[in-house]
């Protein structure tokens, strides 16, 4: 699955739209290499993504197509949650 609809469907971003620009940023990885909107996430990858002074990492553990709202979470399992400076991602 792309990306940029993982992170909407799991609802770690609320918006598509909002998962693709912050990708084209540079501000998430996939299990430590750059990702773009389109990079491709399978069960059992890491993502690192940076929101604002904080760095989220996640493990992926069920890829769905669409999903409620109270099943979303169960789409990830959060890893560490960390405050960092601006420019050390």
């Amino acid at each position: 699955m792309r990306l940029d609809k993982y992170l909407k469907v799991s609802r770690l971003i609320k918006r598509r739209t909002v998962a693709k620009e912050i990708a084209d940023q540079g501000r998430i990885r996939i299990n430590g290499n750059a990702a773009k909107a389109g990079s491709n996430v399978t069960v059992g990858d890491e993502l690192h993504i940076q929101f604002g002074n904080r760095l989220v990492t996640v493990e992926v553990t069920e890829i769905k197509e669409t999903s409620k709202k109270e099943e979303a979470s169960s789409m990830y399992k959060v890893v560490k949650e960390e405050a960092v400076d601006q420019g050390s991602f």
